[in-house]
C-alpha cells in the first residue's frame, strides 16, 4: 500500500514553540511534548503568506508498538479512514508478522498516527514487490539490503513532530537494529515531491498501477546512509533550523537515538 500524505501535506506548519522534554511513559518507545497547531501550511507555501501561529495546550504524544490485538484496530481505523478519505481501495488490518514492524502515536488515548515498517524476506517480500518487483530486484542484485515504510497515516491536526518521530523510529529499527541500507516506497505522485523535497527519496521507477489500491504509484528509494548524515547534522535543532526546508530538525537529535537505539536492541534481546 502506497505511504499516504494527504493528511501530511497538512502539517508543514513551522513549531514556534521548542519540546520541553523527552522521555520514557509507560511502555512507550518515546514520549514528548509538542502542541496542536490551529493553522497549518500546505506543500509549497510560504510563512509569509498566512498570518502568526496559534497553539493550544501542549500535549504529550507516545511513540508505541503495535503489539496487542486493541493498538492494531486502532492503527487499522486510522489507516483506513484517511486512505478510504483519498478515495483508496483499502480494506486491510494490521496483522502479527515477525516481519511487520508497526508504530503508533497517540495522545491521551486517541491514535494520531501510523507507519508500518516491512523488513524484506526471500518469502514474503515487500508490498511494492507486487508491482515493482523488477526494480526491487535490481536493487537486492545491488546488494542493497531494503525494507519498506508503508501504511502510512497521520491525522490532520497533529503537528511535525508526529510524522518526523514515526520515520525515526522506523528508520532506527531499519537500520541501526536491521542493519537495512535503503528504503523503498510506493507513492502516489502528487505526493512524490514531498517526499523527495522533505526527506530526500529519490524517483527510480515511473508510474505503475498500484492493484492493492487502484491507484497510481511511482517507486521512490533513499539511501540511509544519507538520512543518517541529515539526522546527525539537522537532527533536535527543531524551530532552529535556519533555512533548512526538510523534515530533519524534527527529527530527534544523534544523542536521542542513540538512547533510543539501546533501549530497542534490549528489548529484542
Amino acid at each position: 500500500m502506497p505511504m499516504n500524505t494527504s493528511s501530511i501535506e497538512h502539517n508543514l506548519s513551522t513549531n514556534n514553540h521548542a519540546i520541553a522534554s523527552m522521555y520514557q511513559q509507560d511502555d512507550a518507545i518515546i514520549s514528548f511534548d509538542s502542541p496542536y497547531s490551529l493553522k497549518d501550511l500546505g506543500l509549497g507555501e510560504s510563512n509569509s503568506d498566512v498570518g502568526p501561529e496559534q497553539f493550544i495546550d501542549q500535549q504529550i504524544f507516545n511513540i508505541r508498538l503495535v503489539n496487542s490485538e486493541k493498538k492494531r484496530e486502532k492503527a487499522s481505523l486510522l489507516v483506513n479512514k484517511k486512505y478510504s478519505w483519498r478515495g483508496y481501495s483499502v480494506d486491510e488490518r494490521v496483522k502479527t508478522d515477525p516481519n511487520r514492524i508497526t508504530l503508533i502515536a497517540e495522545t491521551e488515548g486517541n491514535v494520531v498516527g501510523t507507519l508500518t515498517l516491512c523488513l524484506d524476506d526471500k518469502d514474503t517480500k515487500l508490498p511494492a514487490d507486487e508491482n515493482f518487483g523488477d526494480k526491487l530486484e535490481n536493487l537486492r542484485l545491488q546488494r542493497r539490503r531494503i525494507s519498506e515504510p508503508s501504511r502510512l497515516a497521520i491525522d490532520d491536526n497533529a503537528p511535525k513532530r508526529v510524522l518526523a518521530a514515526l520515520l525515526h523510529i522506523a528508520y532506527i529499527y531499519a537500520h541501526n537494529i536491521h542493519g537495512c541500507t535503503s528504503w523503498v516506497a510506493e507513492v502516489n505522485p502528487r505526493h512524490s515531491r514531498f517526499y523527495k523535497r522533505m526527506l530526500g527519496f529519490q524517483e527510480v521507477e515511473k508510474e505503475r498501477t498500484c492493484t492493492r489500491v487502484c491507484a497510481p504509484a511511482v517507486l521512490l528509494t533513499l539511501d540511509l546512509a544519507y538520512m543518517a548524515e541529515q539526522i546527525k547534522k539537522l537532527g533536535g535543532l527543531m524551530e532552529k533550523h535556519g533555512e533548512e526546508r526538510s523534515y530533519y530538525p524534527y527529527f530527534f537529535s544523534s544523542d536521542d537515538e542513540l538512547g533510543i537505539t539501546d533501549r530497542l536492541k534490549a528489548g529484542e534481546s
